[in-house]
């Protein structure tokens, strides 16, 4: 790679990692709105916010990264063109083949970067925030107690608060136990008070009330009982065990959809899932390349037009959408059939040998014979 060649390079790594960069954080932005309402009815620390949002944000690459790359290579090729460096590079002889050649390099590293994520990375960062979040809410679901509103915690335990303070604090309480702890032969209590806390302890977790009275009706001697109390504790049930859950296709990894267990039935049934998503994980990757060579074509074939490239642009802007968004049609088609999957590697493969050929020396040869007998039949008809 010569001293052009690498200055191509540096300049395209620096724009599409500061493209992605900055995709990466409006994706994160978004993506962590999903989360916050978890952490905060559960009451999460914010530790588990940050890794939750963290690890949604692998597989959005695959889109990220393609379109990083395109929009880099739009962008620099047309500033070297306005600024007259790629005149001078022409004018000593480079092909738009040779300039073209930093852009496809980098984009078969991306290619590769991408593969490393979506057969593996993407999968496990999907398949852990799936469990995390089931993990919070089974750890947490006790806990979730709602101002205003009567909270089943687990069998026979009702808690109302009419208020929620900082650090677990509870105001106006009112509790109703039927899990009958005491005994079968124990009647449900009804206890009252002004103010508790939630804590943790090495059992479990548990309310602890302050001035109050605890009721229960004594059914033998038709009475009620009442207990005043100035501090009274509950215990809450432990969480629900966290479920074995299986996993969706785009949790599992390349090897995993490559050996689904016979003896499951959801894996049975769901063969074709796991092979659309074998197919997918193998062909996206290579739209980094389509992208690319795309921009390529859009701005280094044909005059060199220094007024401005925005219809060139545009042109390929055009393209790249159209391309993503009947790709990702393809693939919710190949669902259903198999004409989806044929579709999908159509709309990569079709465009990639299109623009590698419009890019070969082949190409550049037959369109300067197709300018000379223009030229020839322009001065023949003028003689």
């Amino acid at each position: 790679m010569n001293i052009f060649d690498r200055y191509i390079f540096k300049n395209l790594l620096i724009a599409t990692v500061f493209i992605a960069v900055t995709l990466a954080v409006v994706i994160f932005l978004t993506q962590s709105l999903r989360f916050l309402e978890l952490v905060i009815e559960s009451g999460a620390s914010s530790g588990a916010f940050w890794m939750l949002t963290v690890l949604a944000l692998p597989r959005f690459f695959e889109v990220i990264l393609p379109l990083s790359l395109m929009a880099a290579t739009l962008f620099l090729y047309n500033r070297m063109t306005n600024d007259s460096e790629l005149v001078v590079v022409r004018s000593v002889g480079y092909s738009p083949a040779t300039l073209a050649k930093p852009a496809l390099l980098l984009s078969l590293i991306v290619t590769v970067f991408l593969l490393g994520i979506t057969l593996w990375v993407a999968p496990k960062s999907i398949s852990t925030m799936q469990e995390m979040r089931q993990m919070i809410k089974a750890q947490f679901s006790t806990l979730l107690f709602r101002e205003g509103v009567f909270n089943e915690v687990g069998k026979g335990l009702t808690v109302y608060v009419r208020e929620r303070g900082e650090e677990g604090s509870l105001y106006g309480l009112m509790i109703h136990d039927s899990r009958g702890e005491g005994g079968e032969d124990q009647s449900p209590a009804t206890i009252l008070a002004k103010h508790g806390t939630l804590v943790s302890v090495d059992e479990g977790y548990q309310v602890i009330v302050y001035e109050g009275t605890r009721q229960e009706y004594d059914a033998e001697q038709g009475a009620l009982k009442r207990l005043d109390f100035n501090r009274y504790t509950i215990d809450l049930p432990e969480s629900d065990p966290v479920r074995q859950r299986w996993a969706e296709p785009d949790e599992r990894t390349i090897f995993e959809l490559l050996n689904p267990d016979p003896t499951e039935r959801r894996d049975v049934d769901n063969l074709r899932d796991f092979k659309v998503e074998i197919h997918r994980r193998i062909i996206s990757p290579l739209l980094a390349v389509v992208f690319t060579l795309i921009a390529c074509v859009s701005l280094l074939i044909g005059p060199v037009e220094r007024r401005g490239q925005v219809f060139r642009i545009m042109g390929a802007v055009c393209v790249v959408v159209v391309i993503q968004g009947l790709y990702i049609a393809a693939y919710n088609f190949a669902r259903q059939s198999d004409a989806g999957l044929f579709l999908m590697y159509g709309l990569v493969l079709i465009p990639l040998g299109l623009s590698a050929f419009a890019l070969s020396g082949f190409s550049e040869g037959l369109r300067r014979r197709v300018l000379y007998h223009c030229e020839r039949s322009a001065q023949e008809q003028v003689s």
